[in-house]
């Protein structure tokens, strides 16, 4: 059973690096959680090693700027791991050919396609029409409120032709401000549900996880795991990946399931157990909001 707490500062110590969520932990789309900040800016005066591990589409450099517009500083991070970069690594050695079909915003995710220079002879990548596509990329659907049934007409046509889709942020939906959207994810199970093959690279898939680990290596840290610990408010995402990765979790009950575990500042108990009863996982510790 997890255990309710009402501050990071009450379980900090046992840990020496924290892999942290962005969406619905450390801001909501619009503007940071100051007391997110704080908590972790105190957590990095105190030794500890902040990696924001995030299911974002973007390159680790667009998510900072992205982020520092929010109002999360610097100084509460040491690393940024993204599912974007995760995925960009595989679309630039090929994993669904040179000619793609994108699925995203533009320009708000153009930076998918910056040059990627640790890869050694990168695919070139051209972006074409789906009739002449050897695979997909998607970073997240067209227009994020509509249905995502509406890509069925192409999802099938893809599967027929036996396409690979690259799911760069395999989360299904996000709460921006008050507004629910669809994401990337949401459009990967659609089509494996059709009979498609979607390549997942975030959370709660291995790859990311190996990426926050070289990231802290990079930084000189190697904690095993008992030291790490993953936050977030993704019961499927942030959770579940601590899980596979065998990893201490903090669930932040205040995010995506804030109505069904009734959060307001902390989570009703008696609501908390029946909605992780429902999931059928439990993570280590589950507080209202990151503090």
């Amino acid at each position: 059973m997890t255990q309710i707490i009402n501050t990071f500062a009450d379980i900090s110590s046992d840990y020496d690096a924290a892999f942290v969520d962005l969406w619905g932990c450390m801001h909501n789309g619009i503007t940071a959680h100051p007391a997110a900040v704080k908590a972790m800016q105190d957590y990095r005066t105190r030794g500890g090693v902040v990696i924001l591990v995030t299911n974002s589409p973007r390159p680790w450099d667009s998510v900072a700027d992205q982020i520092l517009g929010l109002g999360v500083p610097d100084d509460a991070w040491d690393a940024i791991a993204t599912s974007g970069d995760s995925a960009r690594a595989a679309m630039f050695r090929g994993v669904v050919g040179s000619k793609i079909w994108f699925m995203g915003e533009s320009p708000r995710d153009d930076d998918f396609f910056k040059p990627l220079k640790i890869i050694d002879d990168p695919v070139e990548i051209k972006k074409v029409p789906l009739e002449e596509a050897e695979g997909i990329v998607c970073c997240g659907p067209f227009d994020p409120l509509a249905d995502v049934d509406v890509n069925r007409p192409e999802f099938l046509y893809a599967k027929q032709k036996g396409l690979k889709l690259l799911c760069a942020n395999p989360d299904i939906i996000v709460d921006r401000g008050d507004v629910r959207e669809w994401c990337a994810g949401a459009l990967a199970a659609l089509y494996t549900e059709m009979g498609g093959e979607s390549l997942y690279f975030g959370k709660p898939h291995p790859p990311i996880y190996d990426l926050a680990r070289r990231r802290l290596a990079a930084l000189g840290k190697s904690p095993s795991d008992p030291r790490i610990i993953a936050i977030g408010d993704g019961i499927g995402t942030d959770i579940s990946g601590a899980l596979q990765e065998d990893i201490d979790s903090l669930f932040i009950s205040g995010g995506l399931a804030a109505a069904e575990t009734k959060t307001d500042t902390t989570p009703d108990p008696q609501a908390l157990s029946d909605y992780l009863q429902t999931e059928m996982i439990s993570p280590t510790y589950t507080i209202g909001h990151l503090r």
